[in-house]
């Protein structure tokens, strides 16, 4: 099932758990809803092929008007691009992530960890928009961003090759995957799991198609820098289709293996890192184990974020031009 739409989309906030689909033209300056197409962006997703060239149609005769009565785009109004959706499967691609993050746990990079991809499944009933805070009951739990990209599918059969696995990649994401990190090894150490530990995830305002991207999307990746900072302090630039063992095409085709995947869901490759001091990092317990590996006190490692911290993750492409829209959120202790 190949496609080739350039759509710029974003779920408007209506009063409803789903939203409202809305258009973006390609300089994301205004929006439309269209309803008459699709209500919702899962709409859309469970009938893509037929629904799909009809939005790209509607976007030309839009530019051919010059968006004559659309609104102006705000990102206040929207929710996240699915504000729920029916799978949120997380990988991790990253050999930088991996390598650090196992250090953390003071455990060995898991045998074969380069022959098939380490996935686990998040909760996916709740997703919050860029703009929404990070809400946690106790800031000892260790609140940690997690600064990902993410694709969103339409149906994927079992079975499915890695090649064609690429052709169910309907949209990108920009998201941040929210760690509770002192509630993790408890978690982990009865073989079971994330639960606890890893409450609501975010994410920025735009789904983009992979075609929308131009030359950024290429080998099943984003190949863009992402942005994060805290605090308004640059905390870390890595790229986000360099250092990766897998693509999302072969993601896709291993949780494909037993079963179909239904259209709406949404597919993580983890945490971005590059190895590169340089690049920074995505999340604090990166810079942590960084810091650690240097002989820095474990008095004198950078904090987890407290109430109040602020955190912004945003992609730019070439020209400057935020891809996703930026996700820029406080921390709230409720």
């Amino acid at each position: 099932m190949k496609h080739s739409f350039t759509l710029q989309l974003a779920t408007r906030r209506d009063g409803s758990r789903d939203g409202q689909l809305m258009l973006l033209n390609p300089s994301r300056i205004h929006w439309r809803e269209v309803s008459h197409i699709a209500p919702t962006l899962q709409a859309l997703l469970d009938a893509w092929s037929d629904k799909a060239p009809l939005l790209e149609a509607l976007c030309a005769e839009e530019d051919a008007r010059q968006w004559a009565g659309a609104q102006p785009f705000d990102a206040q109004q929207c929710m996240a691009p699915l504000p729920r959706a029916y799978q949120w499967a997380d990988a991790s691609v990253y050999r930088n992530h991996a390598r650090l993050i196992y250090q953390w746990r003071k455990e060995p990079i898991p045998a074969r960890y380069e022959d098939e991809p380490l996935v686990y499944q998040g909760g996916s009933d709740v997703m919050l928009s860029g703009t929404e805070n990070i809400v946690a009951r106790d800031a000892a739990q260790g609140i940690d961003l997690e600064a990902e990209i993410a694709v969103i599918t339409t149906d994927v059969p079992m079975g499915v090759s890695a090649e064609q696995a690429l052709d169910h990649i309907a949209l990108v994401v920009l998201l941040n995957d929210v760690s509770l990190r002192n509630l993790i090894p408890s978690e982990l150490s009865r073989g079971f799991g994330f639960y606890q530990s890893k409450p609501a995830t975010s994410f920025a305002p735009i789904a983009v198609t992979p075609q929308a991207l131009g030359e950024a999307w290429h080998h099943g990746m984003l190949h863009l820098p992402v942005h994060t900072a805290i605090n308004g302090e640059w905390f870390g630039s890595p790229n986000a289709g360099e250092e990766t063992v897998f693509h999302f095409g072969q993601v896709i085709a291993h949780l494909a293996q037993t079963r179909a995947l239904c259209a709406g869901s949404i597919i993580g490759a983890g945490t971005i890192s590059n190895e590169a001091p340089e690049a920074g990092n995505a999340c604090i317990t990166e810079a942590r184990v960084r810091q650690m590996l240097q002989g820095t006190p474990d008095d004198q490692l950078r904090p987890y974020l407290q109430d109040g911290d602020r955190v912004r993750i945003e992609v730019l492409d070439a020209s400057g031009r935020s891809v996703f829209g930026a996700i820029d959120q406080a921390v709230r202790i409720a």
